[in-house]
């Protein structure tokens, strides 16, 4: 997994091409509707070290009636980014959140027949997902095109306004086009109009596109591809994967149009983010969504997404991550738990996958017991107490005041072998190699009291190396057979101060013999390797 994600070397840039890793806080997602309510949200980003937010920007309230605009609320936000020196990324709550029309104006919701809803049984616009709670259901047609043209201009007109009023500053550097779109309730919509494409031929483009790269499909989509039709309607070329790919087709080209509409204007990088299939049926997830199975009908239809983006709450981080890297994607996580594994994770994506950002969601709660529905979304109800924790404020504050503080040695080393890490989560990847020198990471054994063990290693030089440790114990040792001997010349405690390194403790005797870290820490170690 270490060579595919080093195959690219990708990072964010702000202030004229400075490298940067977005150390960032998801909100709940009616906090940033009111600048005053935000006021001691930035306080507690400040207060965690973070680098920038992720805001939520609705359609409901910047349109409020067809073609008259409000951004007062977009100009608060970025003055408040500004004034704690942050940057930005906004969320656009268009057609979709969470696979519902929650943030469509009034405007559009009322129009039941210029702004269609999708069927998800033929001739209603609500259902009832039995497969979800109960839950009632509705949400606009992916096929709707006057839906899509509205969508795009309200986002046009968002995009021009951010232009204007940022394009010097360059506060705003993301933009997320939609929340987890897609359908849920069915795998793809059930009206005559969806009835009639579905039967109709695929265009020949796509199922070439779909042919050409079928290398990186998930098992059952390359399966449907290879034995299908080479041509033909939805169903004879992809067979049982046809209704979800047939609804990403829709939904992919629906957003590009809408990403392509603002990026005309400002071209910010783009990004769509995914409520995970976690191996069930399409329809309790929302079918369509840019989940890593739908990745290359995502590539093929929207070219205006720059990133594809796996909110996590599952038990099996990395294993997502994983997923979420190929076909040369860089891993962006703009939503994840708040429990104690947050902050190792956050190290861990950086060191590993060179993400090119990370946002616990809901982070103004982080440090607080969990609610009813945060246990729910979390997964706490688990024998792993790390899951059941809430994240420690004053940690999570650390790691991200460290990795800002290193901000420019880490991107220098992206897309480079010279930048490793290792988690507890994966015991057995607990050992990286650096040239002529490697580090074991041992984790979870009895002379450490903590289980949410993180390691971050950056080659310096040949034999200079950074660490960022947390609950593990650290192992150097010799690479060459010719020199298998290793002594650790100097060991020292720290911190970065203005990209200097400023030593606070050079460590030595019992704390040279066993490097053993019970709480995180960030060293400089030098190596010498001799027969």
């Amino acid at each position: 997994m270490l060579n595919q994600v080093l195959q690219r070397k990708e990072h964010l840039l702000v202030d004229q091409g400075r490298p940067f890793i977005m150390l960032a806080g998801e909100v709940h997602n009616s906090s940033s509707s009111s600048a005053e309510y935000m006021e001691p949200i930035w306080e507690k980003a400040v207060r965690l070290g973070m680098n920038s937010l992720l805001l939520p920007v609705t359609w409901e309230m910047v349109e409020p009636e067809e073609g008259v605009f409000d951004f007062r609320i977009v100009d608060e936000l970025i003055a408040q980014a500004r004034r704690h020196e942050m940057k930005l990324g906004f969320l656009w709550f268009g057609a979709w959140k969470n696979a519902q029309c929650y943030y469509a104006p009034s405007w559009v919701k009322t129009d039941l027949e210029r702004f269609k809803r999708a069927e998800v049984e033929k001739g209603n616009n609500r259902t009832d997902l039995k497969d979800f709670h109960g839950m009632s259901y509705t949400t606009l047609s992916y096929l709707c095109e006057a839906t899509c043209a509205a969508d795009a201009k309200a986002f046009r007109e968002l995009m021009l306004h951010i232009k204007k009023a940022d394009e010097k500053e360059q506060t705003v550097i993301l933009i997320q086009v939609e929340n987890e779109p897609g359908l849920q309730g069915a795998a793809r919509e059930h009206s005559d109009t969806a009835d009639a494409l579905f039967e109709a031929n695929v265009p020949q483009p796509f199922v070439d596109y779909m042919i050409t790269h079928t290398g990186t499909m998930a098992a059952d989509v390359r399966q449907a591809v290879e034995n299908g039709a080479k041509s033909g309607n939805w169903q004879a070329v992809f067979g049982d994967a046809a209704e979800e790919i047939f609804s990403a087709y829709h939904v992919a080209s629906y957003i590009d149009k809408v990403a392509a509409a603002g990026k005309e204007i400002y071209p910010l990088p783009m990004m769509s983010n995914c409520w995970l299939d976690k191996g069930q049926k399409a329809g309790k997830y929302p079918s369509g969504g840019p989940v890593s199975r739908m990745m290359e009908v995502w590539k093929c239809c929207a070219p205006n997404v720059d990133v594809i983006a796996p909110d996590i709450y599952v038990q099996n981080f990395c294993d997502v991550c994983d997923e979420y890297v190929k076909m040369d994607n860089p891993l962006f996580i703009p939503e994840t738990a708040t429990h104690s594994y947050a902050g190792p994770r956050l190290v861990y994506v950086v060191g590993h996958y060179h993400a090119l950002g990370f946002a616990p969601f809901g982070f103004e709660d982080m440090g607080e017991p969990f609610t009813a529905i945060d246990s729910y979304l979390f997964g706490v109800d688990t024998s792993d107490p790390m899951l059941r924790t809430p994240q420690n404020v004053e940690e999570y504050a650390w790691y991200n005041k460290t990795i800002n503080s290193m901000m420019p040695l880490l991107t220098e080393k992206y897309g480079t072998s010279d930048l490793q890490a290792a988690i507890v989560e994966r015991p057995d990847q607990d050992t990286m190699m650096f040239g002529e020198y490697g580090f074991k990471v041992m984790m979870n054994m009895p002379l450490l009291t903590r289980k949410d063990g993180v390691c971050l290693v950056l080659k310096k030089t040949a034999d200079e190396f950074y660490i960022i440790a947390s609950g593990c114990a650290v192992f150097p040792f010799s690479a060459n057979p010719t020199k298998p001997n290793v002594d650790i010349l100097s060991l020292e405690e720290g911190r970065f101060e203005q990209g200097n390194w400023k030593m606070t403790r050079r460590l030595n005797g019992d704390e040279v013999a066993i490097m053993r870290y019970e709480k995180p820490t960030l060293l400089k170690i030098k190596l010498f390797g001799y027969q």
